[in-house]
């Protein structure tokens, strides 16, 4: 079972200062200007056994980059298992093109998450891991500079990777929601 999607359009930023480490007590500090050098998208498959990501990327993103992709994983897992796919309902993933190229390849099965629930799709929140350690403090004056970080942390999470793991049991969560909206329900919007 794989959590499949795209961080599309990561931008490579130059700053001109780097960003200030922060001190216990101040917030972190960082330049408001810098220069724009170029654009990757990265594609992810997060593997909710195991917390292993299989990863490539790519400076366009279309249904041509995701099947790619899907070729990519094809090599990576073992043959003899199915794969399950969850995404979201992004167009790419269902282009006339991907949709001949799951039919070539039986094993794959695409779950789609609902509108408006990518929260679900536990790669996203390997997104925001990488993000907050890698992207958003980095200055990467190339695009190639960018990518050669993405791939440093990918190679260093996989070395220790961390499944995630459900802290509350489905009861406390409907509880939790059933209380959020009887706060909301008299509130008038």
């Amino acid at each position: 079972m794989l959590c499949v999607d795209e961080k599309s359009q990561i931008q490579a930023l130059d700053r001109s200062q780097p960003v200030l480490p922060m001190m216990p007590g101040m917030p972190e500090r960082r330049t408001h200007d810098y220069h724009r050098k170029g654009v990757t998208s990265l594609f992810a498959a997060f593997d909710i056994a195991d917390g292993t990501v299989i990863s490539e990327l790519h400076r366009q993103h279309r249904a041509t980059e995701f099947k790619q992709f899907l070729a990519t994983i094809d090599k990576t897992v073992p043959a003899g298992l199915d794969v399950h796919l969850i995404c979201d309902n992004y167009s790419t993933h269902q282009t006339p093109a991907i949709r001949a190229w799951l039919a070539r390849h039986p094993r794959f099965h695409m779950h789609f998450t609902p509108t408006g629930s990518s929260w679900i799709n536990q790669v996203e929140r390997w997104f925001g891991f990488l993000t907050g350690q890698r992207i958003r403090r980095g200055v990467h004056k190339s695009v190639q500079a960018l990518e050669a970080d993405i791939r440093d942390w990918i190679a260093d999470w996989n070395t220790n990777p961390r499944p995630f793991i459900w802290t509350k049991t489905a009861e406390e969560i409907l509880e939790s929601l059933a209380r959020f909206c009887s706060r909301i329900s008299g509130a008038g919007h």
